[in-house]
């Protein structure tokens, strides 16, 4: 396996789990999707975007097709399954071994989850419109583990001091608080911006943080990552605009 085109969480997942977050890096990518795009909807050469995932297949010896989604920054998680077709949702879950939950990111916050046991997974894409529209409570609730059973490792995402939003990303996350304990919490998340009126820093990984705790899970590792940032290692939609998208999966043996 080629090291430097995967990050590996650092969680204490069980020993059968595999994860990874792909790297921009050495792959066959060109231009403003170089290197090693995941992402068949960007714009990319498609015979390029193809050489990559059969890369991605032949260096994390996949047990499966991965399983691709149509993201579309919904609440919509499906059952992940071996067939190759795409679903239209941005998260997967699986209950079954070999299975590979898996989503595309480029700014957006990827979260992976397993139980304690090794016997469920799900891989999550939220951007802020998933974020304050439920996408991660729905693919939690859709799943057949406990939320006190599950661990959550936050992938790279664009961090607190480049997420600069409006007034409406905030309404939105006030308007999706579950209680009052996390209202207060998402307002943490919220940082004035000093120099435009109405604008604001936010903390994508707070934010996620705030919902998970909420939804009663409390084993959360990462989130200390920025893809605006770390141009060499990550791609960012933010940044560059045309540019390509990091994969996180997720399976276990």
């Amino acid at each position: 396996m080629a090291a430097d085109h995967y990050l590996k969480p650092d969680w204490p997942a069980p020993a059968n789990v595999r994860a990874f977050v792909t790297r921009r890096a050495d792959g066959n990518s060109k231009g403003p999707y170089s290197a090693f795009n995941l992402a068949d909807h960007v714009g990319d050469d498609p015979a390029a975007v193809a050489a990559n995932r059969a890369q991605l297949q032949q260096e994390l010896n996949l047990p499966n097709a991965p399983q691709w989604l149509e993201q579309i920054h919904s609440d919509k998680a499906v059952e992940a399954r071996s067939d190759g077709k795409i679903l239209t949702a941005d998260a997967s879950f699986t209950g079954d071994k070999g299975i590979v939950c898996t989503v595309l990111t480029a700014d957006c916050l990827p979260l992976l989850v397993c139980n304690r046991d090794g016997s469920e997974v799900s891989a999550i894409h939220a951007g802020w419109k998933g974020l304050t529209g439920g996408v991660i409570r729905a693919t939690i609730e859709a799943m057949q583990s406990s939320p006190e059973d599950l661990l959550v490792w936050l992938g790279p995402a664009i961090g607190p001091e480049a997420f600069e939003c409006g007034v409406d990303v905030l309404e939105a996350a006030f308007e999706s608080a579950m209680s009052e304990s996390h209202a207060e919490a998402i307002s943490r998340c919220f940082i004035p911006h000093s120099k435009k009126p109405l604008h604001f820093l936010a903390d994508i990984y707070a934010l996620g943080r705030a919902e998970l705790a909420e939804l009663g899970i409390t084993e959360v590792f990462g989130g200390d990552r920025c893809t605006v940032s770390e141009e060499g290692e990550f791609f960012s939609y933010r940044r560059d605009g045309d540019t390509g998208r990091m994969a996180s999966l997720i399976w276990f043996e």
